[in-house]
């Protein structure tokens, strides 16, 4: 029996990474409904394909040479001409633009007010209109917003530049979900998700340089603020022209690809049964977002981090500067934050793809900022204090690496076309609701010790870390009426997720399919993944933790 076992392990160890090709491929055509993904009506037109593991490799080389950088840089100028604001609280943009303190913290909140009122349009756009094209366009527009800012002199004309500017910015982050859905597995989704939430930390390096720079510029005709708007926003907009220009709108029209590259781009992502992009907005999807209950917790435990997130994002620099630092020192100590978070972005997304536990991830980095805000509270402000002050202030810094791991986990747990767009903006919705929030909590009357809003962050770290344990237990239970649901159908209850499996483990586990025989494949017609089914109405799709 053993030896039976490991001749037919050696026998699908040659075709362990690859798809079942039709026998006639050329000829054979599949009976696709109408409202199936955009992916599967492709394949049924151009067949189903054989192809090895090293082929399918080439293939995401050439997706993360091409796409992962162009959403890096959408994302890094989205978050730097956001942050622009912050940069410039040091340089006098207070006495400048005559602004009243409670003024300044609504120039912070305004740009996500605008965001959350523009979620939904977002959403039903990334539906309906290629994806690529909506992209450049949103970068293009906000970059000449940020430009344009540079000729706003008071809170009338900066509220209503920085609420243009959100207007833009609300599609950019749904929009990077989007394409990691449309362009990776669920086991990919976490690092490539946390390598453009990263750009995050990049911004706080460069922008800091950058202020740091253009801030000794003097001049007797423009405001140093204005220097720094015009330069963020000019370069945003040749990024965005760049956009437009290299960015494909779906691995079906990916024309830098091959005709078999894009139908191995494709193949590959049958397993996530996420779908790839249908261009059809479905009513009963939006019904189920609403109704989901795994996406409430996701919202709720969005907005607490990001009221956490915008306080501090937006005081970040005064809170510096009230440490007993110059203001040129000041923008200096917060460039660490930025290689803080980028190192904690990128090594929590690689240690929760490791041991496949989001939850718990979360939970942990929940406790850093946990630890900084208290400091924060308690610590005395004073000479001796500023190395224990600034450690503080790092930690709380470490509260980035949590909202790209949120974003990650509510998308790989989501199905359907219009459903992962209605549920990415219902969490940038809950996003921007904590950022306007956060804010509004700080007070330059409160400084230099800012207690109200330190104490309000620490009441979220806290709530943060409890979601993190209670939301996995719900995913299980998920997991298991899915599993009776196949069986009621008579399928196999339990089934490997070929989706989260890591590649070197495949063979095994489809060895074992062959010898149970109770796993036959599935052809295109049958297929769940493509077929446009949320993930609640899909028996086959696997939560994961």
């Amino acid at each position: 029996m053993a030896e039976d076992r490991q001749k037919q392990a050696s026998a699908v160890a040659d075709t362990a990474d690859a798809i079942t090709p039709a026998e006639e491929p050329s000829s054979r055509v599949h009976a696709v409904s109408s409202q199936a993904d955009k992916a599967a009506q492709f394949i049924a037109e151009h067949g189903e394909v054989n192809f090895t593991y090293e082929e399918e490799r080439r293939v995401l080389r050439r997706i993360d040479i091409r796409i992962l950088p162009l959403i890096l840089g959408a994302y890094f100028f989205q978050q730097l001409d956001k942050s622009s604001l912050s940069y410039v609280s040091i340089f006098g943009i207070m006495d400048d633009a005559h602004l009243e303190s409670l003024e300044y913290s609504w120039l912070g909140s305004i740009l996500y007010l605008a965001q959350l009122i523009f979620q939904p349009l977002a959403a039903f756009l990334l539906v309906k209109l290629p994806t690529g094209k909506v992209i450049g366009t949103a970068v293009v527009c906000w970059g000449a917003c940020a430009a344009i800012m540079a000729s706003c002199t008071n809170f009338g004309s900066l509220l209503a530049m920085r609420f243009l500017l959100g207007s833009f910015e609300a599609m950019i982050a749904p929009s990077c979900l989007a394409v990691t859905q449309m362009w990776w597995r669920r086991s990919e989704q976490t690092l490539r998700a946390s390598y453009w939430n990263a750009m995050n930390g990049v911004t706080f390096i460069v922008g800091s340089l950058v202020t740091y720079g253009l801030g000794h510029i003097v001049s007797t005709k423009i405001y140093r603020y204005q220097t720094i708007f015009i330069f963020c926003g000019v370069l945003t907009v040749i990024f965005g022209i760049a956009f437009l220009v290299f960015m494909p709108d779906s691995p079906m029209e990916a024309k830098y690809l091959s005709e078999r590259e894009r139908i191995i781009a494709v193949e590959r992502l049958r397993a996530n049964q996420m779908g790839v992009a249908s261009r059809q907005w479905k009513w009963d999807h939006v019904k189920e977002t609403f109704t989901d209950f795994k996406t409430l917790l996701w919202f709720i435990l969005i907005v607490a981090i990001s009221i956490a997130s915008g306080g501090i994002s937006t005081f970040g620099n005064l809170i510096l500067r009230d440490f007993g630092f110059t203001n040129f020192n000041a923008i200096l100590f917060s460039m660490p934050t930025g290689a803080i978070q980028v190192v904690i972005i990128i090594g929590s997304a690689w240690l929760a793809t490791r041991i496949g536990r989001k939850g718990i991830v979360i939970t942990g980095l929940a406790c850093l900022p946990t630890i900084g805000a208290v400091l924060m509270l308690t610590v005395p402000r004073n000479e001796q204090n500023k190395g224990v002050l600034l450690l503080s202030y790092y930690l709380v810094q470490c509260l980035g690496a949590i909202t790209p791991m949120v974003y990650a986990w509510s998308a790989q747990n989501t199905g359907g076309d219009t459903k992962k767009k209605t549920s990415s903006a219902m969490m940038f919705m809950g996003m921007c609701t904590g950022n306007i929030i956060g804010p509004l909590l700080y007070n330059t009357k409160d400084a230099p010790l800012y207690r109200p809003g330190l104490i309000a962050n620490l009441i979220m770290f806290v709530t943060v870390g409890i979601l993190g344990l209670l939301i996995p237990m719900y995913l299980m239970v998920l997991n298991r009426w899915h599993a009776k649901k196949r069986e009621e159908l008579g399928k196999q209850a339990n089934v490997v997720d070929e989706s989260m499996v890591r590649r070197k483990d495949i063979q095994e586990s489809k060895a074992v399919e062959l010898e149970e025989n109770e796993q036959a494949v599935t052809n295109i017609e049958d297929d769940n993944g493509l077929n446009d089914l949320p993930d609640l109405k899909n028996e086959d799709f696997i939560y994961v933790y």
